[in-house]
């Protein structure tokens, strides 16, 4: 995956609130949902560049199997 980049936002406190709390229901960080919106809207736009990287789905990412222990593997 390529370098991401940082960035510094202000945001009014009610507008973070709102968003943390919409980012908690789809079970993402603000942070994540932040990202979700704005390329929702930069893809509505029409503005969505084709060499972006998908984005994560909501929830947590599944935790990678060590070495040697796939499914079905007793402990």
């Amino acid at each position: 995956m390529s370098e991401r980049k940082s960035v510094l936002l202000r945001l009014d406190p009610a507008v973070h609130d709102a968003l943390a709390r919409w980012a908690g229901d789809e079970l993402r960080s603000t942070n994540a949902q932040i990202e979700f919106l704005l390329r929702r809207a930069l893809a509505e736009a029409g503005r969505l560049p084709a060499r972006t990287g998908a984005i994560r789905g909501p929830g947590r990412p599944r935790r990678a199997s060590p070495p040697g222990r796939g499914k079905g593997h007793e402990p």
